[in-house]
């Protein structure tokens, strides 16, 4: 029987959204593997859901009301503060994502997450402009940098009727964080990893300009996944359609030469790079500084090469001569032949890892959910992944990658090695 949570103490916060039925089974789940919950809801969240249900569910009191005191021994919301080895808050409306972030303390719950010193994961449930708005995101931003950590909402049908992000994430992923907090692993703890993520645009003129398809889908997920690895993360990114995870450092850029300047001056303070960007290979050899008027049925543009950020990362880090020690993951988008060209950009590119998939594949690529990819190192394919979700083959990347340089680690020790 799994019981990893076993001993633990876990204190579970409702607020008052739809999504609070899904507290119950999540409140399920925990108990399930060992935990002692003791749940706190705001008034709005017994509007959706009972109090019993959850007393019912945890076998303890709920607590409703900062001024409910049913013990003379104690003060319920300090004693609750300080027995928790985790604080949980699901779902998380804008409201109290507002007071959290600002330290208003009116309620129970308000209260109580004041007082503890526990880790805090949050998640997040609204509409989805209100999960857009510019308040909220500077307060998951403010949370994020205080420690908090969260598991972000789904997209999918609203309660509301809109289409998009802001779904409560199902109650197993917020159990899978909650054990990922409490017991582990966190195999990144104390590494420093640069994601490259999204497409570069090269300005012909003001209103014109070159890029890709790249969604930065892929690179999110990665910066994402390594975050909760334990790393700490810098995600330099371009052209995307989806808002960057919290939790990360973001450095936005528009050029490749722009990436490639931010790139590099970072490189003596990392220890994993991963260039998951699609880069533009060429940009045009004069930017207009008015917009072009149409004049001739032909007009031709001269284009010249960007630097190669992939690269240069890999010379700089054959250059370090065991100075310093940088693992370096690329990416290679193919059309056809995937494993020659993946091998090739490998070794010219002095990768360690090198993740390569069929753009023209159904289920991959740019834009989509989900990928399929092969990853290489210099002995060859390490593995295959079926269509599986980006945040799934990030995962899997990240294990590959860390038993990888544990490996590295261990040559370079004399580990492993026959005298």
């Amino acid at each position: 029987m799994d019981k990893r949570l076993a001993g633990k103490t876990i204190l579970l916060g409702i607020t008052g959204g739809i999504a609070a039925y899904k507290a119950a089974a999540l409140c399920s789940r925990l108990i399930g593997l060992g935990a002692s919950v003791r749940v706190m809801m705001t008034e709005g969240a017994t509007k959706f859901i009972t109090p019993l249900t959850l007393q019912t569910l945890s076998r303890h009191p709920v607590a409703t009301d900062v001024f409910d005191e049913r013990d003379a021994a104690i003060v319920q919301h300090i004693d609750w503060a300080d027995s928790a080895d985790l604080a949980v808050v699901a779902p998380a409306t804008a409201n109290m994502l507002s007071k959290m972030a600002n330290g208003l303390a009116d309620d129970m719950l308000s209260t109580t997450l004041l007082a503890t010193t526990a880790p805090i994961l949050v998640a997040p449930a609204m509409n989805v402009h209100m999960w857009e708005h510019p308040a909220v995101i500077d307060n998951v931003n403010i949370l994020a940098s205080r420690g908090v950590t969260f598991v972000e909402p789904g997209s999918g049908q609203l309660a509301c009727g809109y289409v998009g992000k802001g779904r409560l994430a199902e109650p197993d992923e917020i159990v899978e964080a909650v054990v990922t907090m409490l017991v582990g692993p966190r195999p990144l703890a104390g590494k420093r990893v640069l994601v490259t993520a999204g497409g570069t645009i090269e300005r012909i003129d003001p209103v014109r300009y070159i890029t890709n398809d790249s969604s930065g889908k892929m690179g999110f997920a990665i910066a994402e996944a390594a975050r909760d690895g334990g790393a700490e993360v810098t995600l330099v990114c371009g052209k995307t359609e989806v808002t960057p995870p919290n939790g990360v450092n973001v450095v936005k850029v528009e050029s490749a030469l722009h990436m490639y300047d931010e790139v590099m001056a970072r490189l003596p303070q990392i220890d994993i790079v991963v260039k998951a960007a699609a880069v533009a290979d060429y940009r045009p050899a004069h930017r207009e500084e008015h917009k072009i008027k149409k004049k001739s049925e032909a007009l031709t543009l001269e284009l010249i090469r960007n630097p190669d950020i992939l690269h240069a990362v890999g010379a700089w880090k054959e250059g370090q001569q065991g100075k310093r020690k940088l693992f370096v993951i690329g990416f290679a988008a193919e059309t056809m032949e995937v494993e020659k060209h993946a091998m090739d950009k490998l070794a010219r590119k002095k990768c360690d890892l090198i993740v390569a998939n069929n753009v023209s594949e159904e289920g991959a690529g740019f834009g989509k959910e989900t990928n399929i990819v092969s990853v290489y190192s210099p002995q060859g394919l390490v593995e295959h992944m079926p269509k599986m979700s980006k945040r799934a083959v990030a995962e899997r990347l990240w294990l590959l990658a860390t038993t990888r340089m544990n490996h590295l680690a261990e040559q370079g020790d004399g580990k492993g090695t026959k005298e």
